[in-house]
């Protein structure tokens, strides 16, 4: 008889266990639904024609284009008020002339500067998530604006939705359970020099950094998927990180049904896009990254890419595909392993 009430006892414990563990996940699901839904392709549009507009002269590094770009990206953190972690009032990480000068042979270059935002984690607020794009391009080159609609205020712009999202997130009560950081780059044009600084002086611990999540070009369509533009490049999520790899998987199945292109993943492409943007300073120190990218097109790197060729609904979708991956990163009970360490 003790033994069959023990054994009642045990599996109906551990059926309410089981219980309030799918109602948790149920309420984070819809909750990570919610907040995605507010990341709209109109926001999206408002704000690029702003950023790449000849206003902002290309935003060419250390430039007064470049400068109006970090200022607005200010104004919209203190709009959102979402705070610095550099304290007060300051959202800029100065990246000297001289760094920027030693580490590129691209023209001598002004200081410059990285913007950073954060919003910290409710329960385990010294693991970080970092989310990424660079603000910066090429600038006035031959007396044509190069305003650098897709590359990158794209993936400038969807880290502001995202950023948006989760603040909301936060005022409801709901925010991350770890720490985002919103890291704008300069520079990366140039060299991939603003993520370089980062990581040469981070603001938080790199072995506190569970991730980064690279954004770079997102808003337009490439030659392989002129009959199918719903996709995206995923490149690196697999290198360092088997876990950051069945997240993003799983969450694009979820919820984004995206078709996620790994052909630029393999490490024999010819492009070497994996070296090429933003994320690998991270994953050069063992950092989990995903790159997400649309591919080249006809106007890349030309006066030609402009916002009104960027398609703001595949801009948005792609943009809460980031969203959702980033907020089960941030939720999820463990920290991702990192389980591929390269050998030197």
């Amino acid at each position: 008889m003790k033994i069959f009430i023990y054994t009642f006892v045990f599996f109906f414990f551990s059926a309410c266990s089981s219980s309030q563990n799918t109602s948790k996940e149920i309420k984070n699901a819809n909750n990570a639904e919610k907040y995605a839904a507010t990341i709209t392709a109109e926001n999206l549009k408002t704000h690029l024609y702003v950023f790449a507009s000849d206003e902002f002269e290309g935003r060419n590094t250390g430039e007064p284009g470049q400068k109006k770009a970090v200022q607005y990206l200010k104004d919209f953190y203190v709009s959102q008020k979402i705070k610095s972690p550099l304290g007060a009032d300051d959202y800029y990480q100065e990246v000297p002339a001289e760094f920027l000068n030693k580490n590129s042979r691209r023209g001598e270059l002004k200081a410059s500067e990285n913007v950073l935002a954060f919003i910290k984690g409710t329960e385990k607020p010294e693991e970080i998530i970092i989310i990424s794009a660079h603000l910066d391009h090429e600038g006035i080159k031959g007396g044509e604006i190069y305003n650098g609609a897709d590359d990158d205020g794209s993936g400038s712009m969807a880290i502001l939705e995202i950023a948006e999202a989760f603040k909301m997130a936060v005022k409801e009560g709901k925010g991350p359970k770890r720490s985002i950081l919103f890291l704008h780059v300069t520079g990366e044009e140039k060299g991939l020099l603003g993520s370089k600084y980062y990581t040469e002086n981070p603001v938080f611990p790199l072995s506190n950094t569970v991730c980064n999540l690279n954004i770079d070009m997102i808003g337009r369509v490439d030659d392989l998927h002129k009959k199918d533009s719903n996709y995206v490049y995923l490149i690196g999520a697999d290198k360092l990180s088997t876990t950051l790899h069945q997240v993003s998987d799983s969450i694009n199945t979820k919820y984004t049904n995206i078709n996620l292109d790994y052909r630029y993943n393999d490490e024999n492409d010819p492009n070497r896009f994996y070296y090429r943007s933003d994320h690998y300073n991270f994953a050069k120190q063992n950092i989990p990254v995903i790159f997400y990218f649309n591919g080249t097109h006809e106007d890349y790197h030309r006066p030609s890419d402009t916002a009104d060729k960027i398609e703001y609904d595949l801009l948005a979708k792609r943009t809460r595909l980031i969203f959702h991956t980033a907020w089960e990163v941030a939720n999820r009970k463990a920290r991702l392993a990192l389980d591929k360490i390269p050998t030197k």
